[in-house]
């Protein structure tokens, strides 16, 4: 059996591991240990030795919150254009073609409805391969609908964000989504109905200074990197020093910024508690 059929054997999910994971064995980027493959993801793609977080696929966060077989996507062929005829060392079209054919849908997030422990919720998941998680119009009018479903049907939003920012080959088109998904809240807020924003990482940019910070509930994962700026820009803005781990999950649950940070393998179980509470109380 050659090299190429080794790795043709593994499933979809073992395929998901780290791309240097050299055969059944993953190495931990924070603590370094060597891990047995389905020992981590037993875990949640979590490090059995240190608790390290890492990046996760959508199906497999999907599969981590939603009951199993109840996620409906909306939306699905939604995709952007090129209202600049934007191009850098490629045209944006390109961009979006390849990243398309990598992703397997045209933009970073995705969008639908699904149970969450039989509570029904609208959930909302950026994919961080596909241009950095970026927020463009496509991203934001999906947000809209799924804000619009949930008034519309009495239900609960999630939105995971996993994003670099706005998107910069849409310019303006893109910043504006900020305004347009935070107006949107607002209404769903008006419902009294709740909105749990979950931050994993990275989530940094317009993204952060946006929805991401308007949930009821703000809950993130640990060591999460959440900001807006990189800590380089910040430095030479402000010209001071900064804080070690000033923009991780942990520093700002210290300082008050978010609510909570959740363990992966609790996410389910909390969400689905805190969707049951807010219904109470309605």
């Amino acid at each position: 059996m050659g090299f190429a059929d080794f790795f043709k054997n593994f499933t979809k999910e073992e395929r998901a591991l780290p791309k240097e994971a050299p055969s059944h064995w993953v190495k931990c980027p924070s603590c370094n240990a060597l891990m047995y493959y389905k020992e981590v993801i037993a875990q949640h793609y979590t490090c059995p030795k240190c608790n390290f977080h890492m990046h996760i696929g959508l199906q497999d966060r999907i599969a981590l919150i939603c009951d199993p077989d109840s996620f409906v996507e909306f939306d699905k062929n939604l995709s952007p254009n090129d209202p600049l005829n934007f191009v850098d060392k490629k045209s944006y079209k390109k961009r979006i073609e390849e990243y398309a054919g990598k992703c397997g849908r045209p933009s970073s997030i995705i969008s639908g409805e699904c149970t969450i422990n039989g509570i029904k919720a609208q959930i909302v998941l950026f994919d961080f391969n596909f241009m950095g998680g970026s927020l463009a119009s496509v991203e934001g009018e999906k947000i809209i609908r799924a804000i619009t479903r949930a008034i519309e049907k009495k239900q609960g939003l999630i939105i995971v964000s996993a994003s670099g920012g706005a998107r910069m080959q849409e310019s303006t088109y893109s910043l504006m989504q900020m305004a347009k998904t935070s107006a949107a809240l607002n209404a769903l807020s008006q419902e009294r109905l709740p909105f749990i924003s979950v931050l994993s990482d990275p989530t940094l940019g317009g993204v952060s200074a946006s929805f991401a910070f308007l949930g009821d509930i703000i809950m993130a994962e640990p060591g999460a990197m959440i900001g807006f700026a990189g800590a380089r820009v910040i430095k030479q803005t402000i010209g001071a020093d900064l804080p070690k781990g000033f923009q991780t999950a942990e520093f700002l649950l210290e300082h008050g910024l978010i609510d909570m940070i959740v363990q992966r393998k609790d996410m389910k179980k909390t969400i689905a508690q805190i969707l049951e509470y807010f219904t109470i109380q309605a």
